[in-house]
């Protein structure tokens, strides 16, 4: 079997078997790829470690980052190991692989005060009844609110939402379910957005494409709008569900003057929704609880953040600091 073919073998098994997310699997398509363009697609058996080394070695003149390269060292691991596990190969080669380890660098955190402007600033503009702006409010305060992963929220379906109980169910990674609680100003905002943006975002939604049989005007196709669609809370302009480039773009556009830090993302909500749970006093396993977290020492990182913050106060208070 010839490298690209075990590598379609082995995606089509973490998507069906292990059931993996599309996200991750698209991950580990790109970091594949990646490695069969660097080596060729010879046969797999043919395959031996001093190439993998070879690839690596590339990668890292190349400016790859040490996070980058061992999670691209993980996905070889797993192709390979995979492989061994289907009889496809006698020897793992993978196993003699160095990857670096991965550097712990602090999440970009924005403080209160810096997203009570955000959020203020989006309310603002959501006054004015612009559907996209009574979206991006809402948007914006269930990020915030929930502490969910950008996916998560995209991914969103109308049953998801119990505006009784406010909480949400999401979907995360290996499609494992959760129920998390968000706050007042999110339901609000929710709310408005549901019943006078949502309706009208929906409208613009294309009409389907015509049945076989029917002719369709030649000047323009109509588009199909994606899977779905019509039970997603997040749509996009043209009636589509939301997806996670235009609510990053959405996120920078709004966020990152605010913090002073380029091209920030949705994932820094998250990261600033852990730090002030944790600031206020949260335990540490209900916030692992309410991120997503398999291990808890994933979470623990922001404990580092919070810490940061109080040696800095120390700093500036204690006449002997």
């Amino acid at each position: 079997m010839r490298t690209s073919e075990a590598v379609e073998a082995y995606l089509a098994h973490v998507a069906d078997v292990r059931r993996l997310s599309s996200a991750t699997v698209r991950a580990y398509r790109a970091d594949l790829a990646a490695l069969v363009a660097a080596i060729g697609d010879r046969p797999l058996s043919d395959v031996e470690v001093d190439d993998l080394r070879e690839w690596q070695w590339a990668a890292a003149k190349a400016g790859q980052s040490r996070a980058t390269a061992a999670r691209r060292a993980s996905t070889v691991r797993g192709l390979f190991g995979w492989a061994v596990e289907q009889g496809l190969l006698t020897h793992d080669p993978s196993q003699r692989m160095v990857s670096p380890k991965r550097g712990r660098t602090l999440p970009a955190v924005a403080t209160a005060d810096a997203l009570e402007a955000v959020l203020r600033d989006a309310a603002a503009l959501a006054e004015g009844g612009d559907a996209l702006a009574l979206r991006d409010h809402a948007l914006l305060e269930v990020l915030y609110g929930s502490g969910a992963r950008v996916s998560e929220v995209c991914g969103l379906d109308l049953d998801d939402v119990d505006h009784e109980r406010r909480t949400l169910r999401l979907r995360g990674k290996g499609d494992k379910e959760r129920v998390v609680p968000y706050g007042l100003p999110a339901e609000r905002a929710l709310h408005a957005y549901l019943v006078r943006s949502r309706p009208v975002l929906q409208a613009r939604a294309p009409s389907p494409t015509p049945d076989e049989g029917q002719v369709a005007r030649p000047a323009v196709r109509p588009v199909r709008p994606a899977p779905g669609a019509e039970r997603a809370v997040f749509l996009g302009a043209k009636g589509a569900r939301l997806g996670p480039r235009a609510v990053h773009a959405l996120v920078s556009r709004t966020l990152a003057p605010r913090v002073g830090v380029e091209a920030l993302g949705p994932h820094a909500l998250r990261h600033s929704a852990a730090t002030h749970l944790l600031d206020g006093g949260a335990d540490l396993r209900a916030v692992q609880e309410i991120l997503g977290h398999a291990s808890l020492g994933t979470t623990q990182i922001y404990t580092h953040v919070s810490a940061g913050r109080l040696r800095e106060a120390y700093r500036l208070a204690h006449p002997r600091a």
